[in-house]
């Protein structure tokens, strides 16, 4: 897959940006049709680029998805649990007719299809997917937290978002 190969730009000792052609991405043409969501994207377990490739292209063939945009890839330490390999993350700035619960269903399936186990909190994982905001809703449920709990506190997010505002 050509279109996954990368290049890295150094920006600290522990941190660096990865672009490729599908990271950042952005869909020319826009008209508001759906929700605007933005979601983060991490992993660390395999080649995680590669897997975060195929999930986009995932996303670009799903119906009730409109793909807007995409971060370039931050590579970036652990957080929590520090005994793990350092984490690649992004954002993803999309658009879907679903609402945050039947949303919240359809990406724990995807996460699920690329492998995540959910062993313990902050653990290595394959691939996470977080709703960071879902339009201008606020939800707080058991299951679902909209805007993302402490998005703003995490390098992992702050650095890719920038990318998209």
């Amino acid at each position: 897959m050509d279109e996954l190969k990368s290049y890295r730009l150094l920006l600290s000792d522990t941190l660096s940006l990865h672009f490729s052609p599908l990271f950042p991405y952005s869909n020319s043409y826009y008209r508001k049709s759906g929700y605007r969501v933005f979601i983060g994207i991490g992993g660390n377990i395999g080649d995680t680029i590669k897997i975060f490739g195929k999930l986009l292209l995932r996303l670009k063939r799903d119906r009730t998805i409109r793909l807007l945009s995409t971060s370039p890839i931050l590579k970036n330490p652990p957080f929590g649990y520090l005994e793990q390999n350092d984490f690649y993350n992004g954002v993803i700035l999309l658009e879907t007719k679903l609402p945050p619960i039947q949303f919240l269903s359809k990406i724990l399936y995807l996460e699920k299809r690329f492998g995540r186990k959910r062993d313990f909190p902050n653990g290595p994982r394959t691939l996470d997917i977080d709703i960071l905001f879902f339009d201008s809703f606020k939800v707080s449920t058991s299951s679902l937290q909209i805007p993302h709990y402490d998005w703003q506190n995490r390098i992992s997010v702050v650095v890719p978002l920038l990318f998209l505002i």
